[in-house]
Formats: structure tokens, C-alpha cells, sequence
């Protein structure tokens, strides 16, 4: 997760609108809440010429998804003149999209992830083996400081060397362990976080806590569970 400066996506948008190119905003993994407003694009004031959603759009429940624009562009292409086997034609998957916004709205979701931001965010820095936390409401990449936790497990006189060298991917087998489901991005040190926009404060709050144990014991166990 990275985060552009305030000035960026304005600047893209003008740039775009510019040389008379088309703006298209991917909000499938971050629109509908997820960054504490209703669209990442929200944050920046802007307003693209093609924007795509799913993921939320589906509630959890049956696969969705939607494109958006205005009919300039929409209706470059006739009814008729193209067509795609799922587009447009699963009443089911309409009816879903419309009841997981309905919730979105009623329950305020965005508000709720911008204020549980902060409970995530400023809990999970304390620790000495967080290099970095990025991201906007419960959209989160945690940074793991591979060197600073193999650094103090060596000047223990713990080996460091092939499985016993601590790494994101073991720091995310340790939350497993204890119940909490995170992958680290590729081979990266970075950790995705993106818990549910219904999570209850008092659960996000015990997933804190158990974030800081298994940074604890990424530097001090000898044996990481699951990593065999």
C-alpha cells in the first residue's frame, strides 16, 4: 500500500484532461469504505472518466463487479455493438450489490474504518521491529524491520543463519497461529492488513495486541510454527 501525496492524483487528473486522455481509477481493492470514504478517489477530490469496482461491492457474498462512467464514454459503444459472457445479465449478483450498499451507507461504514484507522495504526508503530505503517482506514501494509529483529536475536547469540534468519513471511505464520490471517506482498517485508469493515473495535483491538506479541516472538522463538 502507498499512499500518493495530496498533490498527485490532481496533478494525474490534469495531465490527463490535458492531452485528452482518458482517466480510469481502479477502486476495486480500495473504494466502497474501505479507506475511510466512500472511494480512495474521495480523498484526493477527483473525478475520473472511468472508475472500477468490485471486491466490496459483492459483500462477501456472490462475485460482482461494475464499471462506471459517464455516457460520452459509456456510449461509445452501442447496446449491441459488443457484449461479454457474465456482463449485465445476473439479476442475483444485482440484487447483492444493491443490499451491500444499502449497508455501506446505513451503517457508515467509511466513517467507522477513518476512526478504527487510527486505533490500528498508532497501536502497531510502537514496535521497535515496525519499519513503517502505510495506508489509509483499514487498508494497512505493516513494514517488518528484518534487520533490526535478526540484529538483536544475534547479539543473543541466536542463530540467524537460512530458516532461523526471521522474516515477514514467519511474523505472518505467527499471527496464524494465534488467529490472525495476513500475508506479507510477494517475497516483501511488507504486510497486508485489511480487516473486515464490520469488525468490532474490541476485535481490532485484541488483532493489535496479538500483532505485538508475535513481533516479540518472531525475535525470540527458535521454532516458528508451520515453518517447516
Amino acid at each position: 500500500v502507498i499512499v500518493p501525496p495530496p498533490t498527485y492524483l490532481p496533478a494525474v487528473a490534469a495531465l490527463c484532461k490535458k492531452h485528452n486522455v482518458l482517466l480510469i481509477c481502479d477502486e476495486i481493492q480500495t473504494g466502497l469504505g474501505r479507506t475511510g470514504k466512500m472511494l480512495a478517489i474521495n480523498h484526493a477530490g477527483i473525478r475520473p472518466d472511468i472508475m472500477l469496482l468490485g471486491k466490496a461491492l459483492s459483500g462477501g457474498v456472490y462475485p460482482v463487479s461494475a464499471v462506471l462512467a459517464d455516457k460520452d464514454v459509456m456510449l461509445c459503444i452501442q447496446p449491441g455493438e459488443h457484449g461479454s459472457t457474465y456482463g449485465g445479465e445476473n439479476p442475483l449478483a444485482c440484487a447483492v450489490a444493491i443490499t451491500a450498499l444499502d449497508v455501506l451507507v446505513e451503517e457508515d461504514l467509511s466513517t467507522r474504518a477513518a476512526r478504527l484507522d487510527e486505533v490500528f495504526r498508532l497501536s502497531v508503530r510502537l514496535s521497535p521491529y515496525i519499519e513503517n505503517v502505510r495506508g489509509l482506514g483499514l487498508l494497512n501494509t505493516v513494514v517488518i524491520d528484518e534487520d533490526t529483529c535478526n540484529a538483536a536475536r544475534a547479539a543473543r547469540g541466536q542463530d540467524v543463519v537460512g530458516n532461523k534468519r526471521r522474516t515477514a513471511w514467519q511474523f505472518c505464520l505467527l499471527l496464524k497461529a494465534r488467529g490472525v490471517l495476513a500475508k506479507n506482498v510477494s517475497v516483501s517485508v511488507s504486510v497486508h492488513f485489511a480487516p473486515p469493515l464490520v469488525i468490532e473495535e474490541a476485535d481490532l483491538v485484541k488483532a493489535v495486541k496479538i500483532i505485538g506479541e508475535c513481533l516479540v516472538d518472531l525475535e525470540r522463538l527458535d521454532e516458528i510454527p508451520g515453518d517447516d
